[in-house]
Parts: C-alpha cells; sequence; structure tokens
C-alpha cells in the first residue's frame, strides 16, 4: 500500500522543485529588499537610521513567525499552511506595487516577513518529511537556493533601476514567482515521495533533545543573521556613500554568490562542520576589520569572497550539527534556531543603521562583527557536547 502511495504521489510532479522555488524567491525577496534599500530610502526620504529600521520590521516578522506560526502550521497540515502563507504574500506584493504610502509599505513588509520566514521552515521540514532517504543532501541543495536567490536579485535590481523603472518591480517578481508555487503545492500535495525502512527511522529518532546545545547553535545563528543582514543591507550604502561607487549591488551579489559553493562543499564534508564552523566564526570578524579599515573599493570588493564563503558555511553547519542534539524534535528544533535568526537580522540591523549614524558604515560593521566573540565562546562548547553525544 506504502508504495502504490507513493507511486501515485510522484505522477504529480517533483515536490522538491516547487520547495526549491519556495526557499529561491525568500531568497530573491531577501536579496532585492538589500539591493533596493537605498532607493526606497530615496523615495520615503529616510536617515540611515531609518532604513536600519525599514528593514528591521521585516525581519522582526522573521523572528515571531516560527513563534506563532509553528504549531498552527503542525496542526493545519504542511499543504494548506504554505498555500495560506504564499496566497498571503501575493496580496502583500500587491499592496506594495498598487499604493505609495509608509504605513502601506511597511505593514506589507511586516507580513512578508511573516509568510517568508514561514515558508523557509515549513519547507525544510517538508522535504525532510518528503526525502527521509535523501532529505540532508536536498537541505544542504535547498539552503544553497536561497543564496542563489540573494545572488541573482541584485544584478536584476541594478538592471531595471538604470533603466529608470521603479524597485516596486521587485514586488511583482516576487508575485509571479509565489503564484507558481502556489499552483505547484496545490496540484502536487506534500505527501512522502520515500520511505525508510523501519530500523533506520528508530534509529533517526534514537537521541534525546539537548536544550544546551539547541540554545548554543541559536545564539551562533543570532549573531551570524544579525551579521549577515547588517552587511547585506547596507554594503550599497557602503561603496555608494563612502566609497562613492555604484559597484555597491555587485558586492551584494558577489557576498551572496559565493555563499553557495560553501553551501555545498559543507554538504560534501560534513564530518568536518565542528571544524568548518569554528574557522568560519573566526574568520568573518578577521574580514570585516580589514573591510573597516580599507579605504579602496577593490580591496573591499576582493573581501567580500572570503567574507562571502565563511558567513555561507555556517547555515549548513548549524543545521548538521543540530541533529544529534534534536532527538524526536527535529521541528522544535529547527523552529527555534528559526526564530534566533529572526532575533538577530532584527536587533542588528537597526543597530547597524543606528550606529552608522554615530560613527559611519566602517565602524558600525566593525562593531557588529564584535559579537563574533560570543560565537566563539559558544561553538568550542558546541564541540564538546557533540563529541559527548556521540559517545
Amino acid at each position: 500500500m506504502v508504495a502504490t502511495r507513493v507511486t501515485s504521489t510522484q505522477k504529480k510532479g517533483s515536490l522538491w522543485i516547487i520547495l526549491f522555488l519556495i526557499i529561491f524567491i525568500n531568497g530573491f525577496e531577501s536579496g532585492g529588499y538589500q539591493a533596493s534599500l537605498w532607493s526606497i530610502g530615496q523615495t520615503y526620504d529616510l536617515s540611515v537610521t531609518s532604513m536600519g529600521l525599514f528593514a528591521a520590521l521585516e525581519l522582526l516578522a522573521d523572528m515571531l513567525a516560527p513563534i506563532l506560526l509553528g504549531g498552527w502550521a503542525d496542526k493545519v497540515g504542511k499543504a494548506k499552511s504554505m498555500t495560506i502563507m504564499l496566497g498571503l504574500q501575493i496580496i502583500s506584493a500587491a499592496v506594495v506595487l498598487l499604493t505609495n504610502t509608509q504605513v502601506a509599505f511597511l505593514v506589507s513588509m511586516f507580513v512578508l516577513g511573516l509568510t517568508t520566514s514561514a515558508l523557509q521552515f515549513i519547507a525544510i521540514a517538508c522535504l525532510a518529511d518528503a526525502y527521509p532517504l535523501s532529505g540532508k543532501k536536498r537541505i544542504g541543495f535547498l539552503t544553497s537556493m536561497y543564496a542563489f536567490g540573494a545572488v541573482i536579485a541584485p544584478l536584476v535590481v541594478s538592471f531595471y533601476l538604470g533603466f529608470g523603472v521603479s524597485w516596486r518591480a521587485l514586488f511583482a517578481f516576487l508575485a509571479i514567482g509565489s503564484v507558481v508555487a502556489l499552483v505547484g503545492i496545490s496540484k502536487m500535495g506534500t505527501e512522502p515521495r520515500e520511505q525508510m525502512p523501519k530500523g533506520k527511522a528508530r534509529q533517526a529518532n534514537a537521541g534525546s533533545f539537548v536544550l544546551v546545545g539547541i540554545l548554543l547553535l541559536c545564539a551562533i545563528m543570532c549573531i551570524y543573521v544579525g551579521f549577515e543582514n547588517g552587511f547585506s543591507f547596507f554594503v550599497d550604502t557602503l561603496f555608494t556613500d563612502v566609497f562613492h561607487a555604484t559597484t555597491g549591488k555587485l558586492a551584494l551579489s558577489l557576498y551572496w554568490a559565493v555563499m553557495i559553493p560553501a553551501r555545498m562543499l559543507v554538504g560534501q564534508f560534513s564530518k568536518y562542520v565542528d571544524n568548518i564552523l569554528l574557522g568560519s566564526v573566526i574568520a568573518i570578524p578577521l574580514v570585516t576589520v580589514l573591510i573597516g579599515i580599507s579605504g579602496n573599493a577593490a580591496l573591499v570588493m576582493f573581501l567580500i569572497v572570503p567574507l562571502g564563503i565563511a558567513s555561507g558555511a555556517i547555515y549548513p553547519c548549524v543545521l548538521t550539527l543540530m541533529l544529534p542534539f534534536a532527538g524526536k524534535k527535529t521541528a522544535t528544533a529547527t523552529g527555534m534556531i528559526t526564530a534566533a535568526t529572526g532575533i538577530g537580522g532584527f536587533a542588528f540591523t537597526a543597530l547597524t543603521g543606528f550606529m552608522a549614524d554615530l560613527w559611519g558604515m566602517q565602524a558600525a560593521m566593525m562593531v557588529l562583527s564584535a559579537f563574533f566573540v560570543v560565537s566563539l565562546v559558544a561553538t568550542l562548547r558546541v564541540r564538546v557536547l557533540a563529541a559527548q553525544a556521540q559517545r
């Protein structure tokens, strides 16, 4: 009966393609918003601090989504919850396209923050449930799709802004992609595509939930995503206002682009994730300090490559290290980590804008990177706990 059901479901299409598309759309929206922030600030006559608050509002919703919607998504089911979230995403994008007031824009961005964050953790859980045999490998590629979307978006934004097209075009692309994903989920459903042998299923869920380990990983992700958003939202402003260069959007795309191979390589060398994570949390502040003291746009563009590689490695490392700590509660652990990313994104993005007005953009980024001292301590402790869990 199981084999018949799986085969019948597979005829509906490849669910993983739609889940990849959803994460790609989320990355595209994030990278596009980051690339559009300076133009949005010009439209609404915003200071750098206000730009940071505008960006942080969506990230506040990112933080709230797993807290408010995690239990709801489990209750109503993954297919229905994704359908509702995609519908709200389409409506919110349409509001941004058709209205001009700050209030409508901010409300829509808050709703988009809720939907993109919810779709992210629901899609990850859906992929793991639908593909229990190949889920780990697919999840590695899934995280790469977010980075891929964030790479493409600044280039697209830069292209159409250069032709005088409004920054609002970003939300037309978002609406179109969401419609395609909505149709795909409605037709395919989210039933399992693979069946894990009973012995392996019991072994996979044999561990216990290690709260301390999950909380340490939450701290690492909170600081990393806070830095990532603070840097990404303001790197265009850094190049424009500090270096008087027009290559800020290219720098943003480069930052996201090098994350893609970094995330794929983590999947290939998963046995070394603790060492990769340690190297990343040390490299990020060191490279950021060099960016902060540099007065040359070309040098900063070069330094963005190692910065992006180190940044890209953290997310898959944390997800891999989460597994031995999660036991049977992988959804709970993923939700906690997702909430932590929202907290970091909200707090540190707003803080970056505030510090930039006080001390300048380069100094703000250096101060932001100093929080990785906490990440270093947390990583060292996680290594100890992970070694104990494997005994």
